[in-house]
This record gives structure tokens, C-alpha cells and sequence, in this order.
């Protein structure tokens, strides 16, 4: 299931685990009069949402679609296991992508600890009909930061109650797709594309630092957003930085890899960095960026 919005360049947003397409509709709405925004489910908020199926599996996942939509190439926005499969995605199909966007999300591998306590969490989902009700609740405390729980608790109740519908079957077939994969961070170098991290500063499921390292390992720039948790473009939607500032959000023209690029791709990609940015509650005053500019 996809929602296709607006015309112009495409913009496709993949959501990550526990989140289906709809997390990405306060985006899609502010943007559709620009971009062309696809926003997709992933295999596991379908019906073919039973394992095993791995990283690469969604990455042709995404291609397909992108086939199906006559979408030659794009902006790929992925959150957390949507930036997992970006990230493999680029490396796969770069011809596909005018640029990349992670959403609290990283390209480096899981630790072993944090391997076993997700497959604990897959263990105590799976076989049941549905997702039990404590650990919808405790996956709420991990994902949504404190500001959230206290400042929108419609948000993190109605995310909540969606979770404990889904099938555990649907859910440990999900974890399981990224839970032991390698990292490709060393692999990025070879990526060729402008790249934007968006992260919340308070994200617990994927620290900042990690961030980083991947949008450094492709001298792209990270945007930070101040109060947010892991999925920080739902938790500050409304937080928008002026219209004004959307220059300022910009990544630099004259960079050597920039430069690479079609003129097309450069006034797509430049417009994607502000405009992203603007949507999720960044800001220059909230920007660090890679490299030696």
C-alpha cells in the first residue's frame, strides 16, 4: 500500500519498524504542492508480512515500486529500518537517487548486546495473534521521548493502541530483518549523492552519535531536532522553521561531489535539504555539517 501525493521530483519515504506510511502524512501534506511524495508500507504492514526476509529483500522491495510508479529516480527518505535499507539501496541501485535522507536511523551494524535484546523482544511478539499489550507500551517508552509522553499523549497512545493490533508474527519477521546484518558504513564512501541525516536529539533507540558517523561517512550534513525521540518527525511536526531560513538549509553547490551531480539532481537535492529540514522542525541553528566547508 502506498500513498502517492502531489507532482513534481519524487520524494519516497520508507517508515521503519513498529511505523507504517502514515507516519510520514504531516511531511507528504506540507510538501505535496512541490514534490511528488510516496509514502509505502512496508512488508511487514501488509499481508506478506511473514519471514524470513532480510534488508536486501526490502531493498528490491523498493525498487519494484519505484517501477511500478514509473518513478525513475528519486529522494529516499528512510526512517530507522527505512534508513537501513536506504542506505543498502544506494549502494545497490546509486542510478535510482537524487539523494538520500535518514530519519533517526544509521548505517552501522547493532552491537551484540543490543543483538540479543531485540531478539528477545522478536521472541516475545512472535506466535501471538497480536502484539501484547505490555510491550506495545514498553516499546512507547523507548521510542517517544519524555517531552512526548508528556506533551502529546494522544500521539503516543494512538501509535500505542496501533501496535498492539499488529501480528506478532508481523512485528518479529520485521526485527528479524535487520537484527544481525552487517553495517555498510564502510561501504558508503562509494555513494554518490547529497545525503541529509534528521535526528532527535533525545532518541533512545538510536543514539545521534551514530548518526553522524554515517552522514560524516557520506560528507553530507545532520540536522538535530531539539526534544525529539526516534521518530522525531512525528514528535515536532510542528515545529517549522520560517520559509526564510530554507537557503540557509542548503548544502554547498561548489562541493567536489556536488558538482558531479546534473544540474537537475543539484536544484532537487538542494531544495530536498532545506524543505526536508523545514518539515521536521530543523534549523540552521541546529545544523553540524561533515566535511571541510
Amino acid at each position: 500500500m502506498a500513498d502517492d501525493r502531489g507532482n513534481g521530483p519524487a520524494l519516497v519515504c520508507a517508515h521503519g519498524t513498529l511505523m507504517d506510511r502514515t507516519m510520514f502524512a504531516p511531511q507528504a501534506r506540507a510538501l505535496r504542492d512541490d514534490y511528488r511524495v510516496v509514502a509505502y508500507d512496508s512488508r511487514a504492514r501488509t499481508d506478506r508480512y511473514r519471514g524470513p526476509y532480510d534488508l536486501d529483500d526490502l531493498v528490491e522491495d523498493c525498487r519494484t515500486l519505484l517501477d511500478a510508479l514509473d518513478i525513475e529516480t528519486c529522494v529516499l527518505a528512510g526512517m530507522s529500518m527505512g534508513g537501513f535499507m536506504a542506505a543498502r539501496f544506494a549502494l545497490a541501485h546509486p542510478e535510482r537517487l537524487d539523494g538520500l535522507v535518514f530519519v533517526d536511523s544509521m548505517a552501522e551494524a547493532y552491537t551484540e548486546d543490543e543483538r540479543e535484546e531485540y531478539g528477545d523482544l522478536a521472541d516475545g511478539v512472535r506466535g501471538g495473534d497480536r502484539v501484547p499489550g505490555d510491550i506495545a507500551e514498553l516499546s512507547a517508552d523507548l521510542m517517544f521521548s519524555e517531552r512526548a509522553h508528556e506533551e502529546q499523549a494522544d500521539l503516543v497512545e494512538a501509535w500505542t493502541d496501533r501496535w498492539h493490533t499488529y501480528p506478532g508474527d508481523a512485528v518479529a519477521a520485521e526485527i528479524e530483518s535487520w537484527r544481525t546484518e552487517p553495517g555498510v558504513l564502510d561501504e558508503l564512501e562509494a555513494v554518490d549523492v547529497p545525503a541529509l541525516a534528521i535526528h532527535g536529539e533525545e532518541d533512545q533507540s538510536i543514539p545521534p552519535e551514530r548518526a553522524r558517523r554515517t552522514i560524516e561517512a557520506l560528507d553530507g550534513r545532520i540536522e538535530t531536532v531539539p526534544g525529539a525521540g526516534h521518530p522525531s518527525n512525528l514528535e515536532r511536526e510542528t515545529q517549522l522553521a520560517k520559509r526564510s531560513q530554507v537557503a540557509s538549509d542548503r548544502p554547498d553547490p561548489g562541493k567536489a561531489e556536488y558538482r558531479r551531480l546534473p544540474a537537475r539532481r543539484c536544484e532537487l537535492t538542494e531544495a530536498s535539504y532545506g524543505r526536508l529540514c523545514r518539515f521536521t522542525g530543523g534549523s540552521p541553528t541546529d545544523s553540524t555539517k561533515s566535511g571541510n566547508d
